[in-house]
């Protein structure tokens, strides 16, 4: 917590001062010095770790704002959404963005996800058949649109996209590439142009 709390003050430049801070574990000693940092009211034993700024914060400036990479960010995010089905429900598209965040790591196994959303394999596995889902669906429908989504933008070259998409080497990229289309990333760049 409080390393996000730095990371926005630094983002800022500003001592950005919480006004509320919520931990799920629980602590008898003093507080005041957590206050003192945080600048605001200090909980322990809440049902989440959270930390709440005033809404005043949304005007607020970064110091090194990039208008340029802030403009392509916002069209990249409004054409996922658009793109995206309207239909999903909210527990496929926890999946769908807890994978996201583990592809280029390397962990966006079914296992790594059921731990992060606290529940067992065999839970997340029923709750996505429920919705007419598969992990290893999703997964491979994912990688499916990222792939596309990045190999439209010319400047990412396609050892990046095959990293960011979890591959260890560009030949297991272009392996998948020509399951899911029958064409190389090079092709498919070339007909996205």
């Amino acid at each position: 917590m409080a390393t996000l709390v730095r990371i926005c003050r630094q983002l800022t430049n500003r001592r950005l001062q919480a006004s509320r801070v919520r931990f799920t574990h629980r602590r008898s000693n003093d507080t005041a010095e957590l206050r003192a940092f945080f600048g605001g009211d200090v909980t322990f034993g809440a049902a989440v770790d959270e930390v709440t700024f005033p809404i005043s914060i949304k005007q607020i400036g970064l110091v090194d704002a990039d208008p340029y990479l802030n403009d392509l960010l916002i069209k990249y995010s409004e054409e996922a959404v658009a793109a995206r089905s309207t239909n999903r429900s909210p527990f496929g598209s926890k999946v769908e963005n807890l994978i996201a965040l583990q592809l280029p790591h390397g962990k966006a196994r079914a296992g790594e996800i059921a731990r992060m959303l606290g529940v067992s394999q065999r839970t997340l596995a029923r709750r996505l058949a429920s919705e007419g889902l598969t992990f290893s669906a999703v997964l491979q429908q994912l990688k499916g649109d990222l792939a596309e989504r990045h190999l439209a933008d010319a400047a990412l070259p396609i050892s990046e996209i095959a990293w960011l998409l979890g591959y260890q080497d560009v030949s297991a990229f272009t392996h998948a590439c020509k399951r899911w289309t029958g064409k190389a990333p090079r092709a498919i760049r070339q007909a996205l142009r």
